[in-house]
């Protein structure tokens, strides 16, 4: 059997008991290491389950899912995705090549940022469709994600932005040469998100539109949700360029268009100032 079993968003003993159960009976266990991260490392993780595990990075997963797969029809492989097995396609993938194999499996489902960015105060049945920000640079700078902002405001939806991982990821020199070189750990801060959002909405203007939303429109900003330093906090858009929510991981929240008397009430808990609490009254920022 193939066991995908969610590890949650916390530490290691967010894990389920039945999620705990399979670990400790497989005969491999694989650790995802590369969609997402838990505020521990992978020593606290194989103390608390009491087993060794097998960091299993993006190449592993999607070039080489066949050595994750060995097996696994004569005995028992866990692969452990942080959140919820499915919060990210590539499990999907990993499902796909088991079952052509032959090869059972058994999901055990966990908190993922989808359903938990609820912790903000924002109704989960007012998100319309989540989008990715990743890093730009220098001769990329890709902006079509924003035509989905745009629709969700448009519906009177709230935006989930989930923002960008590089894990052991390659420069294009080195990618090039063939040299397994790589470069350290980035992950999208709120401050970096919010920026480019900000350039995108000045190249609306500079097109002649009227971009989805402003510099004063509300968002959320959250980091480590999940964890016991978990931090929110509510402003504008340009206010989320400078707040400081600490290490990773990060999600921005843009805001619908209005906001239930609720949404209003809870969000007030995370204003950055007297000036945004005030603010958050207002409809349509």
């Amino acid at each position: 059997m193939l066991y995908l079993v969610g590890l949650g968003l916390g530490d290691a003993k967010d894990i389920t008991v039945k999620g705990l159960e399979v670990v400790k009976r497989c005969n491999r266990v694989y650790l995802e290491a590369y969609t997402s991260v838990l505020s521990v490392g992978k020593e606290a993780l194989e103390d608390f389950y009491g087993r060794k595990l097998i960091l299993a990075d993006r190449e592993e997963v999607e070039q080489a899912a066949d050595n994750i797969l060995k097996d696994a029809d004569l005995s028992d492989v866990a692969f452990l995705v942080v959140g919820d097995p499915f919060g990210a396609t590539t499990h999907s993938d990993l499902v796909l090549r088991a079952a052509k194999k032959g090869i059972p499996y058994q999901v055990i489902h966990n908190a993922s940022i989808m359903n938990a960015i609820g912790c903000c105060g924002l109704q989960l049945y007012r998100f319309g469709e989540t989008v990715s920000i990743v890093f730009w640079t220098d001769t990329w700078r890709p902006e079509s994600f924003f035509d989905k902002v745009k629709k969700n405001r448009q519906n009177d939806m709230h935006t989930l932005c989930l923002l960008d991982i590089k894990v052991k990821e390659q420069s294009l020199e080195n990618l090039i040469k063939g040299r397994k070189i790589y470069e350290p750990p980035q992950y999208m801060s709120v401050n970096q998100a919010a920026q480019q959002l900000l350039e995108i909405v000045q190249n609306e203007r500079l097109r002649g539109e009227e971009p989805a939303i402003t510099e004063k429109t509300l968002c959320v900003g959250l980091a480590r949700v999940g964890a016991e330093d978990q931090k929110i906090a509510a402003g504008t858009l340009q206010q989320m360029c400078t707040v400081d929510l600490g290490g990773p991981l990060h999600s921005l929240i843009i805001t619908a268009g209005s906001m239930h008397p609720l949404e209003t009430e809870m969000l007030s808990l995370f204003s950055i100032s007297e000036d945004t609490a005030e603010s958050l009254s207002i409809n349509d920022l």
